[in-house]
């Protein structure tokens, strides 16, 4: 297939495929602890701003950047939204790793705001509903999300090429499922190769019993841990206590029927904790999950939503328009917490799980994928580490470089045939599998023991360094005027949509779940 795709002149299409970030960082107050301090007015509404928003708190900013062909062309708008955003922070920073800093109990992490909106208010019930489900600590973890989508033409080339004549939505949803299986699959790899959070501060912990080990009177990690971010202290669905879902991705409709299934089914433990208690909403109500955001997965499958459309309405309607990757850590050595190298192996590996077979994941095969990300999570750089394949124990490193041989044919696809930046990132990540002292994970406990600092000094003096960095940076005349702009008519747009709410919430509500959301002010 890659010998038709270049001399179907795949690799110009595939110049013009997209990328898009979304890097969330929490705000921190100069004494290291979480900032109490509302979202920054300046910054605009989080409601409604396209590029500047909040997360689960209040505390934890998300700057989204627009889909863009060219790679560098994403990091300098990241880049300018960070310069933009330091420059309103007064004296907090933002928190240069995805574990977060010194956590005083549940109740000192404050909720993110969103106006007074039915709209707003919904937005702050979900996120008091995930506090109370899965603990408000575990959504204080950060972490970036690379969105990927191929080119149109690209696409048509493709379908060609494999002799279908199917609707081309069809075709593209199919594929890129099979993509997502793929990406399941060998996902492990990236937070081998890119993981960033090896320790965490002791406070995080919060008492909890866990067979974390102590680095010093501050820190807990595991001496060969890549992405505690992703391992089971991090953010996920409680299967284990028999709460939680598994979706199905034997197709878009088994996808999108399994996530309906669970924000239609009651859960007993949920419903023990109320939906309006007194005059509050504790969560949107007791099901599975409250929406579909709810499911933590490390990819998914995306179609852009049209106002207060239910993502799983927006892909049954128009397939899927994006892939959504969720597993990378913040990079704390990189000011804008990602880099050129993570998205240039990123698009590498999005082809690569696109042109390979991709059957259906059966059950064994689930649990296989749950256990190698988290045995490489915990202890992915240890000597000798074996996963699962095919039911057959692995060494790490062998499957690894297995995975860097096969992809090096899309490099060279990707690069139009000659050495290029692509095939060249794979050299660079070759030399993390032959020399896992050069991931991120192992450089930050280096430099922790020969400093002989905790993780919160490592992090603090990292966050400061790339707080100084961007307040040297002067931002252009342009870009400015473009993120004030952007955040006066966020604001303004944010008052439309209050000042436009005919109903309460709880008829608001309902009629969301029913499928009946209200049109966005001023549409047509």
């Amino acid at each position: 297939m890659l010998d038709r795709l270049q001399r179907a002149g795949a690799s110009a299409a595939l110049r013009d495929n997209r990328i898009g970030l979304e890097k969330e960082g929490l705000r921190v107050a100069p004494d290291g602890r979480l900032a109490k301090t509302p979202h920054p007015p300046a910054l605009g509404s989080a409601l409604t701003h396209p590029h500047i928003t909040t997360d689960f708190s209040e505390a934890l900013i998300e700057l989204v950047t627009p889909a863009l062909t060219d790679p560098r062309a994403v990091l300098d708008f990241l880049r300018d939204a960070h310069v933009f955003v330091n420059r309103h922070l007064g004296d907090e920073r933002l928190w240069a790793t995805s574990m977060p800093c010194v956590i005083e109990g549940a109740a000192s992490i404050p909720l993110a705001y969103y106006g007074t909106s039915n709209a707003a208010t919904m937005k702050t019930v979900y996120r008091r509903g995930l506090g109370n489900r899965y603990g408000r600590v575990m959504q204080v973890i950060a972490g970036v999300h690379f969105n990927f989508s191929f080119a149109d033409d690209f696409w048509s080339l493709y379908q060609v090429e494999r002799a279908d004549h199917t609707d081309p939505i069809a075709f593209r949803s199919e594929a890129q499922m099979g993509m997502i299986r793929n990406l399941q699959r060998i996902g492990w790899l990236v937070p081998y190769l890119f993981g960033a959070s090896p320790a965490v501060c002791d406070s995080f912990v919060q008492g909890r019993k866990t067979d974390l080990e102590r680095f010093d009177p501050y820190t807990l990690y595991y001496p060969y841990a890549t992405s505690l971010r992703l391992g089971d202290i991090g953010y996920q669905n409680k299967q284990e206590e028999g709460t939680g879902i598994k979706a199905c991705y034997d197709s878009l409709d088994a996808y999108v029927r399994s996530l309906t299934w669970a924000i239609e089914t009651p859960c007993p433990q949920y419903e023990a904790i109320g939906v309006k208690v007194g005059d509050r909403y504790e969560q949107l109500n007791a099901n599975v999950l409250q929406i579909e955001n709810e499911y933590y997965s490390t990819v998914r499958p995306k179609q852009i939503t049209e106002w207060l459309e239910k993502p799983t309405h927006a892909l049954r309607r128009r397939g899927i328009r994006y892939v959504e990757l969720r597993s990378l850590d913040v990079n704390l050595y990189e000011p804008l917490g990602v880099g050129l190298e993570q998205l240039e192996f990123l698009e590498t590996l999005m082809l690569y799980a696109l042109l390979q077979d991709s059957p259906r994941i059966g059950t064994r095969e689930r649990r296989d994928i749950d256990e190698n990300q988290l045995r490489v999570a915990h202890r992915g750089r240890e000597p000798g580490l074996r996963l699962t394949r095919d039911r057959e124990e692995v060494a790490l490193h062998l499957w690894a470089r297995e995975i860097l041989d096969g992809m090096a044919g899309v490099a060279e696809l990707l690069d139009g045939g000659a050495e290029g930046p692509h095939l060249a990132n794979l050299r660079q990540q070759r030399e993390k599998i032959d020399h896992p002292d050069l991931t991120p994970s192992a450089r930050m406990l280096d430099e922790m023991r020969e400093r002989a600092e905790s993780f919160f000094s490592l992090a603090w003096r990292w966050s400061e360094a790339h707080r100084q960095a961007f307040r040297e940076v002067q931002l252009a005349p342009e870009q400015n005027a473009l993120f004030e702009r952007l955040a006066a008519e966020s604001l303004a747009r944010q008052r439309e949509i209050e000042s436009a709410d005919q109903v309460d919430f709880d008829t608001f509500l309902a009629d969301y779940f029913a499928g009946r959301p209200p049109s966005l002010p001023g549409s047509a």
